[in-house]
């Protein structure tokens, strides 16, 4: 049976606040990516984003604030160091992980003690959140799918099942840094995105509030699968640059060889291996972060697989986020033979 288009045409902002004010979900933009939201109230309409998206209940969601009295009564504690990061980077792709407050369900933290907050820079997102209160708002795809960067995206994604507030094209087009506030003075980074660690650093030490980074040997958080962001195209990333027949016999021997699912993330695998599509991104890492998904999405469907040349420089610094974007997406990753060379 062919389900019926509930939202053929996106909605206003007064239909965005009813929606949501009755216990639905939402698409709203952000300058990151779109996200599916859901008032942190609702417990049938969190399950609701789960059950949508098809997302593991293991993967918890973010929460978005327009203002810090919001941010603040998520949390259980604010540390010094959150006023000194708000100040510079709210609104702004970052995502602070804190111990969370009563008014946080666990279906949000996936039974974590934390919660990760943002304040979103997009002025619909920053109106309507003002109106609502806090947002659970994960990516508006389905799970390990590549995420949304226009209105679109996220119709075709959901069939027109979702009403969508269209704010236009997103502008950094990938989803936040997320860092976690281990205490006043530690820190630690569990997604890379447009804020780099070196800025964070940079700006507590002009500040007189230095900090140490420190690793975690497993920390949970949105996107932090191995897989994540794939297109329905397989994505192959070569970093020594092949010709397509050496590509093609390569491919042929190392594709068979990878599970079918990995977190319960499904890798895409071709039938066929001949048809390739060349994905040429910008070489400004801005531009290229800001068109990395609707390119995912731009892939022919008659094309096997779709192929990035890239080079080990761009995997650090400005181009750490998009990066990491990338490496989950890939099907198959082809590292150099001779990394020093």
């Amino acid at each position: 049976m062919i389900k019926k288009p509930l939202f053929a045409e996106t909605i206003t902002k007064e239909e965005a606040f009813l929606f949501l004010s009755q216990g639905n979900l939402v698409a709203i933009p952000t300058e990151t990516v779109y996200g599916l939201a859901a008032s942190i109230t609702n417990e049938e309409a969190l399950k609701k984003i789960f059950q949508v998206k098809k997302r593991p209940f293991f993967d918890p969601l973010i929460v978005h604030v327009s203002n810090l009295d919001q941010a603040k009564s998520c949390a259980s504690q604010w540390p010094v160091v959150c006023d000194l990061l708000t100040k510079e980077f709210w609104p702004g792709p970052l995502t602070l992980v804190l111990p969370k407050s009563s008014i946080i369900s666990s279906l949000i933290t996936s039974g974590l003690s934390t919660v990760g907050l943002r304040m979103p820079r997009h002025p619909l997102a920053q109106e309507l959140i003002s109106r609502t209160g806090p947002l659970a708002a994960p990516s508006a795809n389905l799970f390990g799918k590549t995420s949304p960067t226009q209105a679109i995206h996220v119709q075709y994604e959901f069939q027109n099942q979702i009403p969508v507030l269209d704010g236009g094209n997103c502008h950094i087009g990938i989803e936040s840094t997320i860092i976690e506030i281990i205490s006043d003075s530690e820190l630690c980074l569990l997604r890379p995105g447009k804020i780099q660690i070196e800025e964070i650093t940079q700006n507590l030490f002009k500040k007189n509030h230095p900090i140490k980074w420190v690793n975690k040997e497993k920390a949970l958080s949105p996107g932090s699968m191995k897989h994540h962001y794939m297109p329905q195209t397989p994505l192959i990333i070569d970093f020594e640059h092949l010709n397509q027949e050496d590509l093609i016999i390569l491919l042929k021997s190392k594709l068979p060889l990878l599970p079918s699912e990995i977190e319960e993330v499904q890798i895409i695998k071709p039938k066929n291996i001949s048809t390739l599509h060349s994905i040429l991104l910008d070489s400004s890492p801005e531009i290229a972060a800001r068109t990395f998904y609707s390119q995912l999405r731009l892939i022919p469907t008659s094309s096997d697989i779709a192929v990035i040349k890239w080079d080990l420089l761009k995997t650090k610094g400005p181009w750490e986020g998009l990066w990491d974007r990338m490496k989950k997406a890939a099907t198959y990753i082809h590292f150099p033979k001779n990394p020093s060379s």
